[in-house]
């Protein structure tokens, strides 16, 4: 057990595992120089045994030891002393070594040699977990309000989130669009040792092809026209918290390179930069595409694939979580009548069937679309299910009703314009941008590049056939 100091102080203590001398002296060294203190171990027995007779607040453990592997040590305390976070020391630009420390359940991991600086953050991050992370994160119960539900699969994945929050590990979180994986993201930052730092989203889809390095490592000034000052990147903007990298999917090649290397090396070249910063962000990405498949493909990197999937989070479509629904309806129609100063409308019977029986093809974020246009359009006794205006339910003008019925290759294409034809490719059209409004998370710029369309002549349609 650690001494305390005459008032009572207790230092917290780190455990150190490395067969190299001089490697222990200098973590030694540089520890206590932040008032830790330090046990030393130089085999994977002699780290046994001061585990089973001490509490530690962290363990820094090399790769290779004399009798086994570090990776080892890192799963046992994984499974033996789950409040000790475990890093691993590994060898430079040993990569895999890294990602394997991580899977196996390290905190986060340092190269030799080490660098001190980087070194004091892990450190620090590594301590918070013990700390004031606790008492910036939600309290039991309160992860309900970001992540609503009380379903199978939301359980298991509340469950798993709790544990992925501890490490540094880079998390790969897919799901269909509108199924909330940014709010998985935010919530990881929130339980973590980050919390207190900036949590940064960044839409890659977003972001012109010829701006994307300037925006991500940021650039000095005078290195391209326009370059007025110089400008920190997203990178910068996310140091000490968390950078989530949405759709990221849609990097270019020349891009997924220069993030890899941004990632492995915890360092960025600013665009007219002579050197290096480094820079102390934890990685999450997400996308609603199969990342695997466009590997296979050959349009995103195995290497990078490899490196940002160390954790894979799967986040459930709401149609397989039905039982979510009412809570979320609920919550959703609270907030909206916060924020609009009204009451708080009833939803009716035949509202709540129609909603059960819908497909949501958009997720949890079309449940909010259609629940906010609802509460737009419905009268004070609350919202019916002619409300929703949900696509199957769509009442068709009754001097189209039944053309809206009729199978294509049965109209006679010499009826004139104000026969059936044109209500029912009108009708064709509204699904298809309906579609696309969807897929494109509601980026009507995006969604009018699917449909080869101009912005402006999806504004148009938009009017024209009374789309919200």
């Amino acid at each position: 057990m650690a001494a305390s100091d005459k008032n009572g102080y207790r230092p917290q203590s780190v455990l150190i595992v490395d067969d190299e001398r001089d490697i222990r002296e200098l973590l030694v060294l540089t520890l206590g120089r932040m008032g830790l203190r330090c046990d030393t171990a130089s085999s994977l027995g002699d780290a046994r045994a001061l585990l089973r007779h001490n509490q530690y607040a962290l363990c820094l453990t090399d790769m290779r030891l004399a009798d086994g592997s570090g990776v080892e040590l890192v799963r046992e305390i994984s499974q033996l002393y789950a409040q000790t976070p475990v890093a691993m020391i590994t060898a430079f630009g040993n990569q895999e070594a890294a990602v394997g420390a991580l899977k196996a359940g390290a905190f986060d991991f340092v190269s030799k040699p080490v660098d001190l600086a980087v070194l004091r953050g892990l450190v620090q991050h590594a301590l918070k977990l013990g700390g004031d992370a606790a008492a910036a994160s939600p309290a039991p119960g309160a992860q309900g309000n970001r992540l609503l539900g009380q379903s199978a699969a939301m359980a298991e994945l509340r469950t798993t989130l709790a544990k992925v929050a501890r490490s540094q590990a880079p998390v790969y979180i897919a799901g269909e669009s509108g199924s909330g994986k940014e709010l998985v993201a935010r919530t990881i930052h929130a339980e973590g040792a980050r919390a207190n730092g900036p949590f940064i989203p960044v839409n890659c889809g977003a972001i012109p092809a010829e701006l994307m390095e300037s925006e991500f490592f940021g650039h000095k000034k005078g290195s391209f026209t326009g370059a007025h000052a110089d400008k920190p990147g997203l990178f910068q903007a996310a140091e000490g918290g968390t950078l989530f990298l949405d759709e990221v999917a849609e990097l270019p090649m020349h891009m997924q390179v220069k993030l890899l290397r941004a990632i492995q090396e915890k360092s960025v070249r600013p665009v007219g930069a002579n050197g290096e910063v480094p820079v102390d962000v934890r990685i999450l990405s997400a996308t609603h595409k199969n990342l695997a498949a466009l590997v296979d493909e050959g349009r995103f990197r195995h290497d990078l694939y490899y490196r940002i999937n160390v954790i894979e989070l799967r986040v459930p479509a709401l149609r397989e979580r039905r039982e979510d629904l009412g809570v979320l309806a609920d919550a959703i129609l609270a907030r909206l009548a916060t924020a609009q100063q009204r009451p708080r409308p009833t939803l009716h019977p035949d509202a709540e069937q129609a909603l059960a029986r819908y497909n949501f093809p958009g997720n949890v974020r079309e449940l909010e679309n259609i629940l906010e246009r609802a509460f737009a359009l419905a009268d004070d006794d609350g919202i019916r299910a002619a409300d929703l205006r949900l696509p199957e339910m769509r009442p068709s003008p009754p001097a189209q009703a039944a053309a809206a019925a009729r199978d294509p290759s049965k109209i006679d294409p010499r009826e004139s314009s104000t026969s059936a034809l044109p209500s029912f490719i009108e009708e064709i059209e509204r699904k298809a941008i309906e579609q696309a409004l969807v897929d494109n998370r509601y980026n009507k710029t995006k969604a009018a590049a699917q449909l080869g369309i101009t912005f402006r002549a999806l504004r148009y349609k938009l009017k024209k056939l009374g789309i919200d």
